[in-house]
């Protein structure tokens, strides 16, 4: 091994992948700092699992990342293993050469990508070029980090795997489509045999996706991480961990079936949680916060979890992760929770409407701005800005019952960004109440009552931190859904209600008092 390739395995100063950019919000690159966060938390479990082992010390473990970016799993986990190692491969480059053949395997995301990898870990962009630090690949120019461009699965318009429109189907060679290889397979340990040769097992599984893909022209954007963790599963590893978005908790977009299959899976031995991405992907917005995961093959029982908020971390607390339909994320909050469902009240979504349930969108402007005979109030929100527009009776078309019923009006779009970095938030944005008749677009939902006493006591009640702090236990992202409110235990509306009288009603002790007062902030009186 030359003198400079040696220099470079034992150190970087500056590190080049503390400096690089992102690609997009899509396609995040790992901190080195939070990469070996997740390593330790693997060589933890690892042994947990073995008796004690040092996993960077055993020469027959083989490690593969799926969606390999800047290399910097594969690179970090290089430089333990050439130090557990040395006793078994005294040699320097022997030692490199074996971890670099027979223990460490990557999938490009990109040819960019790919080549990045490869300068990581091989000091080199190509495994065979004179810089290498590796000499026992032959030929293998690209060595153990394999990128070639895949095509989508068509059916119809649409790749039947991640959901990618016409935009990526029909993309020309000399462009990415994003069809990323590991996903776009429906046998994947064939197709790793025929990428690195041979019948390829992994024990460990590592890998931070592309977390999502822009689809119908840009309108929306669809999860695909989910797609990487459910494959890397049917590849039985023994240990299997991610980093990923933590929306799919309690939301996201087709997640539904990813969510009851994570919260039912007893091989999760370890969750840590961080409601501020930023705290771990700094120049990037990810809306709900970020999770990794420890999925041991062996494991069979609750998982260690881990909340960090604000720099506090709580836990790990040991939890089943299935007690609900959704993860609440903060162990602390599972006591008043408890207390609150022991009433076994109705709802409050059970006088929710549904989205558009007028059927009209948020862009929806068949309307007109002076009232005219005949026409009744009709409320939206268009710019964060709150109008009143009119439209003619006979033109609403559905739920025309409720057009007749006092209506508290909540905004689909709440607050939650404030939450993820200062721990303190709102969580919904200030309620209006609509008189008798009204209709509204699909900027509010509403609860629809009997009179305007009735709103009013419901308005207070929508106020209270207590009523926010129980929403915010399903609420993710900063989209509140009907279903965000489900928790949330119906009152009668004959009084005005505070927190005071709600904690007093819910037993919530003084320590859980000051825990909803200190996520929650206070929600000043609506402007008359």
């Amino acid at each position: 091994m030359t003198e400079q390739a040696t220099f470079r395995l034992k150190g970087r100063n500056p590190d080049v992948l503390t400096c690089i950019a992102n690609l997009s919000n899509d396609e995040v690159f790992t901190p080195p700092e939070f990469a070996n966060r997740m390593l330790d938390t693997l060589a933890e479990g690892w042994a947990a699992a073995n008796d004690g082992a040092n996993i960077w010390a055993d020469s027959s473990v083989t490690f593969l990342d799926p969606c390999t970016k800047s290399g910097v799993f594969l690179r970090e986990i290089a430089t333990r293993l050439i130090k557990g190692l040395e006793s078994e491969f005294p040699d320097l480059q022997e030692r490199v050469d074996h971890i670099l053949t027979k223990q460490l395997f990557g999938i490009g995301i990109t040819r960019l990508t790919a080549l990045l990898a490869r300068r990581s870990l091989y000091c080199s962009k190509h495994a065979t070029g004179p810089h290498s630090v590796a000499s026992s690949f032959g030929d293998k120019d690209d060595g153990n980090i394999w990128f070639e461009r895949t095509e989508h699965l068509r059916e119809g318009d649409r790749c039947r795997i991640c959901g990618a429109g016409k935009e990526f189907l029909e993309r020309g060679m000399d462009e990415e489509n994003h069809a990323y290889a590991f996903i776009h397979s429906d046998n994947i340990q064939a197709r790793l045999g025929e990428l690195f040769g041979g019948q390829m097992h992994f024990d460990v599984i590592i890998g931070n996706p592309p977390y999502q893909l822009a689809s119908d022209g840009g309108t929306r954007d669809v999860p695909i991480y989910q797609h990487f963790v459910e494959q890397a599963k049917t590849l039985e590893p023994r240990f299997l961990t991610m980093v990923i978005p933590s929306r799919w908790m309690a939301s996201g977009l087709g997640l539904n079936d990813f969510r009851r299959s994570m919260l039912s899976d007893r091989r999760i031995s370890t969750l840590v949680d961080y409601t501020n991405a930023a705290d771990i992907f700094p120049s990037v917005g990810i809306n709900g916060g970020a999770c990794y995961f420890l999925w041991n093959a062996e494991h069979d029982g609750p998982c260690d979890v881990s909340t960090i908020r604000g720099g506090e971390v709580n836990g790990p607390n040991r939890r089943l992760l299935d007690e609900f339909d959704v993860l609440v994320r903060d162990s602390r909050s599972l006591g008043i929770l408890r207390k609150v469902l022991e009433h076994n009240e109705p709802s409050v979504n059970s006088i929710l409407a549904r989205d558009k349930e007028f059927g009209w969108t948020s862009n929806f402007d068949g309307f007109h701005e002076k009232q005219r005979e005949g026409d009744i109030p009709l409320y939206y929100i268009r710019s964060v800005k709150r109008s009143v527009g009119y439209i003619e009776r006979v033109k609403v078309t559905k739920s025309e019952h409720l057009i007749d019923t006092w209506k508290l009006l909540v905004p689909a779009v709440g607050s939650g960004r404030e939450r993820e970095k200062s721990g303190v938030d709102l969580v919904l944005g200030p309620s209006l109440i609509a008189p008798c008749p009204s209709v509204c677009t699909q900027s509010y939902l509403f609860f629809s009552v009997n009179s305007q006493a009735e709103a009013e006591s419901l308005q207070s009640y929508y106020r209270t931190r207590f009523f926010r702090f129980i929403v915010s236990l399903r609420k993710i992202t900063q989209h509140a859904t009907h279903s965000t409110y489900r928790w949330v235990p119906m009152q009668t509306w004959d009084r005005t209600w505070n927190d005071d009288d709600l904690y007093k009603k819910y037993n919530i002790s003084d320590e859980e008092i000051a825990f909803i007062e200190g996520m929650i902030r206070p929600m000043e009186l609506p402007v008359a």
